[in-house]
């Protein structure tokens, strides 16, 4: 394969694993409106589901990281949508990851997006 296609495919995996995380996390908020018995086979089918994705981008020397309640830091691989809601030197926190940050092997593959809260004191 010439250096195109695998960038090519690389991209495509990207993307594939960012929407398929957007959709893991709507499935994960519907599971909770489930009785236990459901919730409980379902959840383990979107593990599954999850454990896989990870494998597969394993095998592409890529992963995904989730910043959500971690310190908000400027020079975070990922975009505030809601950053300028916060003027001043309040210290503050994700609240939500919007997109996952895809790193690989030579760092960030595609920069997350997230929405800030203010650090509760």
């Amino acid at each position: 394969m010439n250096g195109t296609t695998v960038a090519t495919l690389e991209s495509a995996l990207i993307d594939i694993a960012v929407e398929g995380w957007r959709f893991s996390r709507v499935i994960a908020r519907l599971l909770t409106k489930l009785d236990a018995g459901e919730s409980t086979r379902y959840s383990n089918q979107l593990r599954y589901y999850l454990k896989r994705t990870e494998e597969a981008l394993a095998l592409a020397e890529l992963h995904i990281v989730d910043v959500e309640g971690h310190p908000y830091d400027a020079g975070m691989a990922a975009t505030a949508l809601n950053v300028a809601d916060f003027p001043g030197s309040d210290p503050l926190v994700v609240d939500q990851m919007v997109e996952p940050i895809i790193m690989g092997r030579d760092g960030v593959r595609r920069t997350g997006t997230v929405m800030l809260r203010r650090v509760a004191v």
